[in-house]
């Protein structure tokens, strides 16, 4: 099973929308890399980065931000 990277782009939409409790974009960023790095496989994180790098302008404040803390 494959999934989209526009698919993976609104799962990772959802992550921050979730975590965001009025917190401070750095620490809703961590929030929502930790669990990307937790939880997805690497196919996905990787293809998701691939996206992010020239699709990032779309993406909300906290999922920009924490494009940058995925590993």
């Amino acid at each position: 099973m494959t999934v989209s990277d526009k698919k993976l782009a609104r799962m990772a939409e959802q992550i921050a929308a979730n975590m965001n409790y009025g917190e401070d974009t750095d620490v809703v960023a961590g929030k929502v890399a930790q669990h990307i790095n937790l939880f997805w496989d690497e196919r996905m994180k990787s293809a998701f980065k691939v996206y992010a790098s020239t699709q990032q302008e779309n993406f909300s404040v906290e999922l920009q931000a924490a494009v940058s803390k995925l590993e």
